[in-house]
């Protein structure tokens, strides 16, 4: 924290299967309070793995498919449906879709595996306006898009599937409430207004923490450091899952060519530069390294600074939740000390 001028850490470590440490460190907002173990921070894309979670539940359930495509399961074209009428940004502008037809084929796996063709969300390309920028399910390019549309499959789907059920309250009832997440929600909840993080950004100025009165899947979650351990502890562990859910989720399915992450929609490095193990799993990036396969996810913003890291050998894996953004640059050699080299792509 001294090294990176960090405000906030909060740090969880698994092993086995079990939490055996969690601690946080520094302070939750300008007053100095500080930052505790129950302290509600933003789980930014975190969010995703919970959202890949619920969404191999009603897998499990036997109402929704995972290749079946998200079109099947709509009682209308998708372009048809208009904006939500309480929240008009909550889903994707579907009608630009119109006139392109591959809208058709994209999967719930294609959603979660950041192959759907969609840029991050629509708001961020030029004339703001949701398009497919290649083939479903050919190419890996990260989309919050994809997670917002498998969303709205959920809670608009035919109800003669089980489908039209608010993703919030699934995460709540088949997830977070069963595994004692008591400070985790897919929205913002006011008991949490007594102990939450504000954020600092990377020149050092305060944010307010934001108060999402909606739920999305990209990401909208609020957690602590507590709670979002008890989750990773359970899913390196396999609980909540079938045995072939699980299996699929920490699977590598969509080969990752691209350099970083960011900014999506790059081109593919040369063959010989690509990382031959670093794959999209659903809702996670999976990779191999010395201790065997692992896989990861980051959350990130302004003035937050996520990620979960989980080595499938000895169901390991370390969380680190920070509310100053100016912690990520540390995540490399905080990770590395916990796991040992796992393989970890940080670099990416």
């Amino acid at each position: 924290m001294k090294a990176t001028g960090s405000k906030g850490l909060a740090v969880a470590v698994i092993e086995n299967g079990e939490v055996v440490y969690v601690h946080a460190f520094g302070v939750r907002n300008a007053k100095g309070d500080p930052l505790k173990s129950d302290t509600v921070m933003y789980g930014a894309s975190l969010t995703k793995t919970v959202m890949a979670f619920v969404t191999l539940q009603l897998v499990d359930d036997g109402r929704i498919a995972l290749d079946t495509p998200i079109a099947d399961d709509l009682d209308k074209p998708l372009p048809t449906y208009g904006p939500d009428p309480v929240f008009p940004r909550k889903y994707g502008p579907y009608g630009d879709l119109a006139g392109d037809e591959r809208w058709r084929r994209i999967t719930p796996r294609m959603a979660l595996t950041h192959s759907t063709g969609f840029a991050n969300f629509a708001f961020l390309e030029p004339d703001h306006k949701l398009r497919i920028h290649f083939d479903p399910g050919t190419h890996f390019a990260y989309s919050g898009e994809g997670f917002v549309l498998l969303q709205f499959a959920i809670e608009h789907g035919k109800r003669s599937k089980g489908l039209g059920v608010d993703v919030g309250n699934l995460a709540q009832k088949n997830t977070f409430d069963p595994l004692g997440m008591t400070r985790t929600s897919l929205k913002w909840r006011d008991d949490f207004a007594a102990n939450y993080a504000d954020g600092w950004d990377e020149k050092g100025s305060l944010e307010e923490h934001s108060r999402r009165s909606k739920v999305g899947a990209a990401g909208s979650m609020d957690t602590t450091i507590t709670d979002f351990a008890k989750f990773t502890a359970a899913l390196v562990r396999g609980w909540g899952l079938s045995p072939a859910s699980h299996a699929e989720m920490i699977r590598p399915q969509v080969h990752i060519t691209t350099k970083t992450m960011f900014p999506t929609l790059q081109p593919d490095l040369p063959a010989d530069k690509q990382r031959k193990d670093l794959y999209a799993g659903l809702g996670v990036i999976v990779f191999d390294g010395p201790q065997g396969p692992g896989f990861h996810k980051g959350g990130h913003d302004d003035t937050t600074a996520d990620t979960m890291v989980c080595v499938n050998s000895g169901r390991r894996g370390v969380v680190i939740l920070s509310n100053d953004v100016r912690t990520e640059a540390a995540f490399p050699d905080l990770v590395d000390f916990i796991l040992g080299d796992s393989g970890m792509p940080h670099d990416w």
